[in-house]
């Protein structure tokens, strides 16, 4: 086994030391090689030169790793969820290498490697010659000087575009221009390998550079590295390899084209048009490889006679472990992997281009630490699957789920109804969509996220002083006007709420914002936002973190349907916005990245996010809260979806054309959704039954299940008390209509939001179309009923005669037109007066009333 920790300045054994060694190597260009330079047309300055233009420290380039997706363990511990690769490699240890495989290698190929300075002087020179006589292409090379081989050839792959069409055919000629050059281009390169080789040898221990090849090295296809190579050829480790399984990699390496034992019977390379190499004969060539490494293991004393016999004797028996890479690896996890494989391939902070972030994922070794929550993920996970099926109709049916954490925009759980893959397909039931992400984050175009929408109509009315007590006319009309400052100059629209209506053909009802929230009436949030500018009503969504999934702004285009949902966003997006209420009125950019480690342990930039407090003020956040709370209790439209652990919860319901569902819910801690409807089309899924579900019900159980488990791990508390401002009953003056035509009088009260009810007429000498009386009248509550009552046309006003004499009274009433007049006995004392009537004086009265006068 070869010393650990041993540096080349130890083992000079004989050679002139790394000094003289270099000199060596300059007499060696000019002594040997440059007569036969000259020979070949390559000139002899051109070859004396070349060391002068090397670097005078050699820096090795990290090779190329696979970069891996993590989560933590109800433990703490990271789980892998997934990897990718350009070069399937995994990086080990000295210590995680068996003594048997660098036994294996060094006597196979380069036995002398602890007591040479980098370079075996003799061989390489006969190599060149024989490369510029053009008689052998051998190498002759040492570990070190391989080792500056593959380094090379890596370098060279790292340039290769991985999106060039002739992408294969690039990393082929790397592979070419470094092992296979004859001529002045092979001298080129061995005095290169020389010269890289005596460089390295000053700057690592041997240790180091042993370690580096067999990370490094290639061992057929895409397989490099001693780790990625047992586990892939034997479904073992690099540490737990036997003599035979050692001796066969060994040989492998020596030319992993010829020596692969992964193709069975299609063999590694044809002659004659016969497979060489394959599972019927053996894989004779590798076998043959093999007998000749352990052949030089047991004349080199690093195996028993008895080890030998076993392991000669033994078959070649390939163990294929084919690793899979990308996110189909996570199995039900592979939609919280795709979001967050999106973002570093579209964020900044992994590279400028997308194709150096995309570089840096298959080649950077990259360790990322997401925030997902196995505690949240695993039972969403299990309830979609249980309830939601992945395909049922053909008719692009979805389901996603997302919870994400208060206050700090941590992602804890990502979850869908289809199965992950990356090749496109006519199956439904597969997708590489993420439904919970955006476009930039999970190639998604969102959806209708119908009366969740809703939220920011409460909150701008909130905002504007108004109160979740106030009382409104929220029936259905057919014509009602909206404000709207978002164009170059404000406009009035004007809409048919009525063509929408309410669910189940509810015409709505006078009543409060808190009762209109509970219930979800479109016709009540229509109420309101013909009082506000919908113009801001799309600007709260804005600052709260809502975009469009294609990432347009909430406010580029206005409608007064807006306030509905009628817009495509993300599931992600409306759970943050909840979020947003309930933490407060703190606004978090979700993240799905708690860390990102280099392939040299170091903490690597992470993409940008913060959180800003004060984006709706605490005010208004907890009466939203308030109001919204009323939604997961009672009769509330949300009320099933209410895990009822005990924790106080906020939510939405939202529906959109019976093709979109969405349930909100959200504790003081962690925000949940759960969209269930079509990601393309609109097919209605209203009335139809899978898996003992209503379909546009599996919302209500998928929203239940990850909050209840969010309840479990992060313990929400009461949400704070309202806004007593914002809380107070609101009263409203009544406008006086009463001398109005019924028609005029019912416009102004219902202009004013009052509902118009129309009573029987009353006795008044005013015309009959005309409001002779109304109830009630000054203020009252904002959107009550009004009764208006018209004149009957029969009556007359009875005259104010207190005061009067008698006689004076009488005749004042005689000539306000009634015919019965009777004074009290009281009337015929001397200097009597009027002391009162019955009706009383002003009072509407029909003309053939009795008048009683009192004195």
């Amino acid at each position: 086994m070869p010393q650990k920790n041993r540096t080349v300045n130890g083992v000079l054994g004989g050679l002139l030391g790394v000094v003289g060694l270099s000199a060596v190597a300059g007499l060696l260009v000019t002594a040997s090689v440059t007569p036969v330079l000259a020979m070949t047309g390559l000139a002899g300055t051109q070859a004396l030169t070349l060391f002068d233009e090397l670097p005078e420290v050699l820096k090795v380039d990290t090779p190329m790793e696979q970069s891996t997706i993590y989560a933590n363990d109800p433990d703490g511990n990271p789980v892998a969820l997934a990897s990718f690769y350009e070069q399937n490699r995994v990086p080990v240890t000295y210590d995680q290498i068996s003594p048997v495989l660098y036994d294996a290698i060094l006597s196979s190929e380069d036995k002398n490697f602890y007591s040479h300075g980098g370079v075996n002087l003799g061989a390489t020179v006969s190599a060149v010659i024989d490369n510029i006589k053009g008689t052998s292409s051998r190498g002759a090379s040492t570990i070190s000087q391989q080792f500056v081989k593959n380094v090379l050839i890596q370098q060279c792959e790292q340039e290769v575009d991985t999106a060039s069409e002739t992408y294969s055919e690039e990393l082929q000629a790397c592979w070419q221009k470094a092992t296979e050059a004859t001529g002045s281009e092979g001298i080129e390169r061995k005095l290169q390998e020389m010269r890289y080789a005596i460089q390295i040898e000053k700057d690592y221990s041997k240790n180091d550079i042993l370690l580096g090849y067999l990370n490094i090295a290639n061992f057929g296809g895409t397989v490099y590295g001693i780790e990625a190579a047992s586990r892939y050829y034997f479904s073992t480790s690099a540490a737990n390899l036997t003599v035979a399984q050692a001796a066969t990699l060994a040989g492998i390496v020596q030319n992993p084209n010829i020596y692969r034992i992964d193709r069975g019977e299609q063999g590694t390379y044809t002659a004659d048009g016969v497979a060489q190499n394959t599972a019927t004969d053996g894989y004779k060539d590798t076998l043959d490889r093999r007998h000749y490494v352990l052949g030089r293991m047991l004349t080199n004393g690093k195996i028993t006679q008895a080890q030998y016999d076993e392991a000669d004797a033994s078959p070649i028996t390939p163990a294929i472990t084919v690793p899979q890479q990308g996110c189909q690896a996570a199995g039900r996890n592979a939609y919280f992997c795709q979001y967050v494989k999106s973002i570093v391939e579209n964020d900044a902070a992994f590279g400028e281009s997308p194709q150096d972030r995309r570089d840096l994922l298959r080649r950077g070794g990259l360790k990322i630490y997401t925030t997902m929550d196995f505690r949240i993920q695993d039972p969403a996970a299990q309830a979609m699957a249980d309830i939601v099926p992945a395909n049922f109709d053909n008719q692009y049916f979805g389901a996603a789920g997302i919870s994400i954490e208060v206050g700090t925009g941590r992602v804890l759980s990502i979850t869908q109804n289809t199965q992950f893959q990356e090749t496109p397909t006519d199956d439904q039931a597969f997708s590489s969509l993420v439904f919970a992400g955006d476009r930039t984050n999970g190639n998604s175009d969102g959806f209708p996220v119908g009366s969740a929408y809703k939220l920011f109509t409460l909150i701008d009315w909130l905002e504007k002083g108004h109160s979740v007590n106030e009382v409104l006319n929220g029936r259905v009309q057919t014509s009602m006007k909206f404000k709207d400052s978002c164009g170059d100059s404000p406009v009035t629209h004007t809409a048919n709420t009525k063509e929408i209506g309410n669910f189940g053909g509810n015409q709505g009802s006078t009543d409060s914002v808190m009762r209109f929230t509970a219930q979800s009436l479109n016709s009540g949030f229509f109420a309101m936002a013909s009082k506000l500018d919908l113009c801001d009503i799309n600007k709260v969504a804005d600052r709260m973190g809502v975009k469009l999934a294609d990432g347009g702004k909430t406010t580029d285009k206005v409608a007064p349907f807006d306030i509905l949902g009628s817009k495509n966003i993300s599931p992600l997006a409306m759970a943050n916005a909840y979020a947003t209420v309930a933490s407060g009125g703190t606004y978090c950019t979700p993240r799905a990245i708690d860390r990102v480690v280099g392939p040299d342990g170091a903490d690597r930039e992470l993409p940008k996010s913060s959180c800003t407090p004060g984006v709706i003020s605490p005010e208004v956040a907890a009466t939203a809260a308030y109001a919204l709370q009323g939604v997961m209790t009672g009769s509330g439209t949300g009320a099933v979806a209410n895990p009822r652990d005990g924790t106080p919860l906020i939510g939405k319901t939202g529906t959109h054309n019976q093709s979109q569902t969405m349930m909100v819910e959200s504790s003081t801690k962690v925000a949940s959704v759960a969209w269930v409807g079509r990601f393309n089309g609109e097919a209605n899924i209203y009335q139809v039954r899978q898996n003992g579900y209503r379909v546009n019900e599996m919302r209500y159980p998928l929203a239940r299940t990850a909050q209840a488990a969010a309840d479990a791990v992060y313990e929400g508390a009461r949400f704070p008390d309202p806004d007593n401002n914002l809380t107070r009953r609101v009263l409203t003056n009544v406008p006086a209509v009463v001398g109005m035509t019924i028609e005029e009088a019912t416009a102004a009260l219902e202009t004013a939001g009052f509902t118009v009810s129309v009573g029987a007429p009353v006795d008044s000498d005013l015309a009959t179309n005309i409001v002779a009386a109304q109830d009630p009248s000054g203020q009252t509550a904002g959107g009550g009923t009004v009764t208006i009552s018209p004149s009957n046309g029969e009556g007359a006003t009875v005259p104010d005669v207190t005061g009067q004499a008698p006689t004076a009274a009488g005749a004042a009433l005689v000539g306000a037109g009634f015919s019965s007049v009777d004074f009290a006995g009281s009337c015929n004392a001397p200097n009597a007066k009027v002391t009162s009537t019955d009706p009383a004086a002003n009072s509407a009265a029909k003309k053939s009333t009795k008048i009683s006068v009192a004195c």
